[in-house]
């Protein structure tokens, strides 16, 4: 039987989704920080999930280049309403609260951001003059334009504070602008001036931002404070070895010693139970996942949906390489989940939302 693309998404997405509930459900078996009911809160999450990905890969995708702009002015306003009346909580003010349920428009901030940008880019006309002032109002267009919408959600994000997403959605800007087909020398001219600006960065970081960054240099500094979740982390990572120590049976997850192993830090989990071969099957599906959806892009005959793909696979790869290079002390602790494994409704929903335009963008390929 022949695999098509489809396919080989929902089987990377069942089988990413099931090793994350299983992890879950350990990571929650005798926390005493939280209770297990999130692992059921998951598991309903996971099955609404899968509903949501099969009726939108049957929904027709140019629908949602008509509401891109809407939807990404609606994030906006949501924004702003978390920061003027959202619910505080682990020193963050990121959700919005209704009734029982809340969710974080941080995370809906990806999708709008992959529409809205999909929308512009693909919409720009090529330039068939190249006088000065053309060259200039084509930066502007090409260029600046984009990067203010960008730059808008990012504040927004990063007055939250939420610097991981907000760093996030720069490093999904940079991917679709270039698959947008944007002169090279100005995304690399860009780059530049951001990583000469970033010391400056410094002066605008919280307190507890800072530390991370000390701690991510000598974990030491402050091993029974800032330093104590990477230690335990890579300890936890470690002593999984090759087969780990087995479901249930992690010493640093369920003696407690490991702080937010359900959200974060759940890649810990999974290195210490299943050791190096779990681990590595984790990444291995990760990159078929991510593998695919370029095959998708490659062959999109329409430039928004190709642009959006790119989108998509940019904001997978990104997190799932920060959050695991944050978990074994490569990247600063800033506070991403492993998509489609951390416990999170908002972000998980977010992530199989995405996936669900993965599968429709799969089908198609007709131009428009």
């Amino acid at each position: 039987m022949r695999l098509t693309l489809e396919k080989v998404l929902w089987g990377c997405t069942i089988l990413i989704i099931g090793m994350g509930l299983i992890a879950l459900y350990s990571a929650t078996y005798d926390n005493v920080r939280v209770t297990q009911r999130i692992f059921y809160d998951q598991l309903v999450c996971a099955g609404l999930g899968f509903i949501v990905m099969y009726i939108l890969s049957k929904i027709d995708y140019r629908r949602f280049y008509d509401v891109a702009y809407g939807f990404y002015a609606l994030n906006v306003v949501l924004l702003i309403l978390v920061l003027v009346m959202g619910r505080h909580a682990l020193g963050a003010t990121r959700w919005i609260q209704l009734g029982p349920i809340s969710f974080q428009p941080s995370e809906l901030s990806k999708l709008a951001l992959i529409l809205a940008l999909g929308r512009y880019i693909s919409d720009r006309k090529p330039v068939l003059s190249f006088g000065f002032f053309t060259k200039t109002q084509e930066f502007v267009r090409q260029f600046l334009f984009p990067l203010g919408m960008t730059g808008l959600l990012m504040l927004l994000i990063f007055k939250q504070p939420d610097l991981g997403t907000s760093l996030l959605l720069g490093g999904m800007f940079i991917t679709m602008v270039f698959a947008g087909g944007i002169d090279y020398k100005i995304v690399f001219g860009f780059l530049g001036l951001c990583t000469v600006l970033s010391p400056f960065a410094w002066l605008i970081l919280k307190p507890y931002q800072k530390d991370r960054l000390l701690v991510f240099l000598n974990p030491n500094i402050d091993p029974l404070g800032a330093g104590y979740t990477i230690i335990q982390s890579k300890i936890a990572i470690g002593s999984g070895q090759i087969f780990g120590k087995g479901w249930l049976s992690g010493t640093q997850n369920q003696l407690n010693f490991l702080p937010e192993r359900h959200t974060d830090f759940i890649f810990s989990v999974i290195g210490e139970e299943w050791g190096l071969i779990g681990t590595m099957t984790l990444l291995f599906l990760y990159f078929i996942l991510i593998m695919t959806s370029i095959q998708i892009a490659a062959q999109m005959k329409d430039r928004f949906g190709m642009i959006v793909t790119m989108g998509i696979v940019s904001i997978y790869t990104l997190q799932v390489v920060i959050n695991i290079g944050m978990v074994i002390g490569m990247f600063p602790i800033v506070g991403l989940t492993l998509p489609l494994v951390s416990y999170g409704r908002s972000s998980f929903l977010v992530s199989v939302i995405m996936m669900g335009f993965l599968l429709n963008l799969s089908k198609k390929r007709t131009i428009f």
